[in-house]
């Protein structure tokens, strides 16, 4: 365990200690297995495709070498979606990858429907082994139509990093993610626009709309939402108040709620 620390050290982990123990509990006391677990964090492969599996919001979420990891920063965006969906509502998340953000809507509303759509079909035989339900295809290309003007909750943590700012992430980022999962076009919001446009067809009236954006997008994507004449907009922000999404509600035919900041 001390050379696994030392090796991850010398790699530049963060959480040397952390992950040596992680990654000893996969490799279940076998040396040569953890020594080689070791080797290949040490290049910068995510820890989570080493062990084949992930934490998010208190739960494991098995992953597959070559699917995108869940991120703890779409944990608020989750667990609102969780708390918006009633409990024997239908609810859609785009995107699904691993099936984490799924997940954790049926952990929270066991009695609802759920629904993943993904296009990458090792990131689709993935959530199914985490036992969501996957419409497999683009965005809602593959929903079921009776799910048409159902739906209360629509959630996504689409590809939204603009193409010129990929060649700044971190070096293991772009040696190993799938840049399918991370490059959203021009200004990043390529696959979102869509997201926003396609929704209003399956949502219900008043059902939500929530969208994981970063950096200054949600002052471009809130006009954007507006214009798709959806009934309230609001930014999602975590607990330090940093804007994390933002959400939407489909109009009702008489009602609109105005704009809100939401904790």
């Amino acid at each position: 365990m001390s050379e696994a620390v030392r090796r991850l050290t010398a790699a530049g982990c963060v959480a040397p200690a952390e992950e040596a123990d992680e990654l000893a509990v996969a490799a279940r006391g076998d040396d040569e297995t953890l020594a080689a677990m070791v080797g290949r964090r040490s290049t910068g492969e995510p820890l989570a495709w080493i062990t084949g599996s992930v934490a998010f919001c208190g739960r494991s979420v098995l992953l597959a070498t070559g699917v995108y990891v869940p991120r703890w920063q779409s944990g608020p965006l989750a667990e609102r979606a969780a708390a918006l969906l009633p409990p024997v509502g239908r609810a859609i998340d785009l995107g699904t990858g691993s099936g984490a953000i799924a997940c954790v809507l049926l952990d929270r509303r066991p009695g609802a429907s759920v629904i993943g759509t993904e296009l990458d079909p090792v990131a689709a035989r993935c959530a199914r082994q985490n036992g969501v339900t996957v419409a497999e295809g683009d965005l809602f290309e593959t929903v079921p139509a009776s799910w048409e003007g159902t739906v209360d909750v629509v959630i996504a943590v689409l590809p939204y990093v603009p193409t010129g700012e990929i060649a700044y992430l971190p070096r293991d980022v772009r040696a190993f993610e799938p840049t399918a999962a991370l490059d959203g076009g021009d200004d990043g919001l390529e696959v979102v626009r869509r997201a926003v446009s396609e929704s209003r067809r399956f949502l219900r009236s008043g059902g939500h709309l929530l969208i994981e954006v970063g950096g200054d997008q949600p002052g471009t994507l809130v006009p954007i939402l507006e214009r798709a004449q959806f009934g309230s907009v609001g930014i999602i922000c975590d607990a330090e108040g940093d804007a994390r999404g933002v959400e939407a509600a489909a109009p009702r035919p008489d009602r609109r709620t105005p704009r809100a900041v939401l904790g």
